[in-house]
């Protein structure tokens, strides 16, 4: 039963990649005639119902909380955990709103895909060159200043049920540079849906949008050195007790079940009012944190 949900579900994955590839198309043509806003709204709306059909065939149960968190205008910048490669997927249903994102470079090879991130307002990122990465991470903060969202993944690589990793020096500068509103985000639960056993599973899955953090509200001497370990002491807190332990203190993945289930967002709104520990140097190259 679960190997004949694979296979279902994986050729919706490949139809709908190909069966709207037209549409992406028309989206990414129409955008370059001053139309870049009102198509990136509807690629984003497209691919919103793709992710929520998707995750309705798996049978995943959603639980969804603080999407009052999430301002319904202006630029944005969530900061996300990784567990899996269907993160990006949750977040196209339950973000609520269109946002772009990071991508590793090595992505812009792989037909169809390269098309639909650039369709949704992501960027790619070399992580290997410095100074085009900085120029990526400039690129992506200007799209915030004008008023839309985008999303990093701090820790660099996904995590696999092992929990909230460190984040990679310099993984934050695209919110810092951008002086906009981040939304911490806490993700759990999605390494089982798939990756855990390469098979398609119905399990159990926590989003939760925690308080704003105002980028513009701390004095900038204090950037590099805090905001790193604020937001990560947020996303931390409101993935529980195991996953604020760190690598190696338990698995993020069921944390959900546990204190995250109580701690949730009140816990993250006293997380995101104390002071972090300094962060470690900035390092453009590895910026913004490309989804893997």
């Amino acid at each position: 039963m679960a190997i004949a949900k694979t296979v279902v579900c994986f050729a919706y994955v490949v139809m709908g990649v190909l069966g709207l590839l037209p549409v992406a198309a028309a989206i990414a043509l129409l955008g370059h005639f001053g139309l870049r806003r009102p198509m990136l709204a509807l690629g984003y709306r497209v691919a919103q119902g793709w992710a929520r059909g998707l995750i309705a065939l798996v049978g995943c149960k959603m639980t969804v909380v603080g999407r009052e968190n999430v301002p319904r205008s202006g630029g944005v910048c969530f900061v996300s955990n990784h567990s899996s490669i269907v993160d990006i997927l949750m977040l196209l249903g339950y973000a609520g709103r269109q946002f772009g994102f990071v991508a590793k470079r090595e992505l812009m090879a792989v037909p169809f895909l390269n098309l639909w991130i650039s369709v949704l307002g992501g960027l790619f990122i070399d992580r290997k060159s410095p100074r085009r990465a900085m120029k990526t991470i400039s690129a992506g903060a200007e799209r915030i200043r004008a008023g839309a969202g985008m999303i990093i993944f701090p820790e660099g690589s996904r995590s696999r049920g092992r929990g909230l990793l460190p984040f990679r020096p310099g993984a934050l500068r695209l919110a810092a540079l951008s002086e906009a509103a981040i939304v911490p985000v806490a993700i759990s639960g999605t390494y089982g849906v798939f990756e855990k056993t390469y098979r398609a599973c119905a399990c159990p899955v926590r989003i939760a949008f925690c308080p704003p953090i105002s980028v513009a509200e701390i004095p900038a001497e204090e950037r590099k050195l805090a905001l790193a370990e604020r937001v990560r002491a947020v996303i931390a807190e409101a993935l529980g007790e195991e996953a604020a332990a760190g690598p190696g203190g338990g698995e993020g993945e069921g944390a959900s079940k546990g204190a995250a289930a109580q701690g949730g967002a009140a816990g993250a709104r006293g997380a995101a009012a104390g002071e972090g520990a300094a962060a470690g140097p900035e390092a453009p190259a590895q910026s913004g944190g490309g989804a893997g």
